[in-house]
């Protein structure tokens, strides 16, 4: 599915959704799971109540098993939202640059990584590979 057709998530709801992914969790069993409100405690540091993501399936049941099926494409990121993903969706803490004219997410992805990311982070942000450095990436906010 084409990332313009892809159905757009609040970056808090996307990171609910990756905390529950970290699961391990097949489609079918997350989408059961928060149906039924069958959800664990969140003891990260986020401290994510994932009621909340339950509220918005009951609501929007067909954006929410598009989002889980489909994929999804957040409506707006920020430089702490993009370090937050890549930590809770790849595992691992990036390097965040957040220095007047040079903010910027730092991380080595695999191949797989970057193409998930590329497929989520909303308009107005690109992904560039750091020179001299194979498989890190620099996400920065467009230039105007």
């Amino acid at each position: 599915m084409d990332k313009n057709q892809r159905v757009k998530l609040s970056q808090w709801d996307a990171l609910m959704l990756e905390g529950l992914r970290a699961y391990g969790w097949q489609d079918e069993e997350l989408l059961r799971r928060v149906r039924e409100r069958d959800l664990p405690k969140d003891t990260s540091m986020f401290e994510f109540d994932y009621e909340a993501l339950a509220e918005l399936a009951a609501a929007e049941p067909g954006l929410f098993e598009s989002a889980v099926t489909n994929g999804y494409s957040i409506k707006y990121n920020t430089l702490g939202g993009l370090r937050s993903w890549i930590l809770v969706a790849c595992g691992f803490e990036p390097e965040v640059n957040r220095e007047p004219g040079q903010e910027a997410v730092t991380a080595e992805l695999t191949p797989a990584q970057k193409e998930r990311l590329a497929s989520v982070i909303s308009y107005g942000w690109v992904i560039r590979d750091e020179p001299g450095r194979p498989g890190v990436y620099r996400i920065e906010p467009m230039q105007r």
